[in-house]
């Protein structure tokens, strides 16, 4: 997973974190904060989607990467979210550590990363997750247990002991946030927030401190 290193926004997470200037640092920090924290996987983010009649959709998906450009995860584009993701071209995340008592929300545009990143991370996975990829048809109907595990035989007997291609359906996803919100629990509810906003990316971003 991509960190970046700032120092001074780790300094920002023992003190003050509204004065931070730029929001990916602090997330960086906040992030590197829970990880110690959160047993079990501290860079897990709802996604929030719409479908094409506006009914939102939510799910937990992991963070696999982020720096400047965004926030990415990989998924089937054949899935519902896939789907979604690829029509709307917008989505909303949100981390919450509850350990820590903080919560990031993000709201964005949709993007594919590069083949060559697909590539590289598909690679990194275990082989039975790169046999999933090709085996689950995911989000469609199943008539039952038994139909996936022979889908996951057939493609261990296709691929045998040698590579295993990346399917063209499955790919990662980044999301280049247009506002991102800090939020820290404080007593009596009087809690810190703070948001980060630009109407492109190519613009400077613009921050807010908000009423809890």
């Amino acid at each position: 997973m991509t960190h970046i290193d700032d120092t001074s926004a780790k300094d920002l997470t023992n003190g003050d974190f509204t004065e931070a200037a730029e929001p990916f640092d602090l997330f960086a920090a906040w992030l590197a904060d829970a990880e110690p924290k959160e047993l079990n996987d501290p860079n897990a983010m709802a996604l929030a989607t719409v479908d094409p009649d506006g009914l939102p959709n939510v799910r937990m998906v992991l963070l696999k990467g982020f720096d400047p450009r965004g926030f990415v995860f990989y998924t089937n584009l054949e899935s519902a979210k896939g789907r979604e993701l690829l029509s709307a071209r917008k989505a909303a995340l949100c981390f919450h550590w509850k350990s820590l008592r903080r919560q990031v929300r993000v709201r964005g545009l949709v993007d594919l990363v590069s083949d060559a990143e697909a590539d590289e991370y598909y690679l990194s996975r275990p082989r039975g997750s790169r046999i999933g990829a090709w085996a689950s048809k995911q989000s469609r109907p199943l008539e039952s247990r038994f139909a996936l595990e022979k889908e996951v035989a057939r493609y261990t007997a296709k691929f045998g002991i040698g590579d295993i291609p990346r399917p063209e359906h499955w790919t990662g996803l980044r999301i280049t946030p247009l506002e991102i919100e800090f939020w820290h629990d404080r007593p009596f509810r009087l809690h810190d927030r703070v948001r980060f906003t630009r109407p492109s990316a190519d613009v400077a971003w613009q921050k807010l401190r908000l009423y809890p």
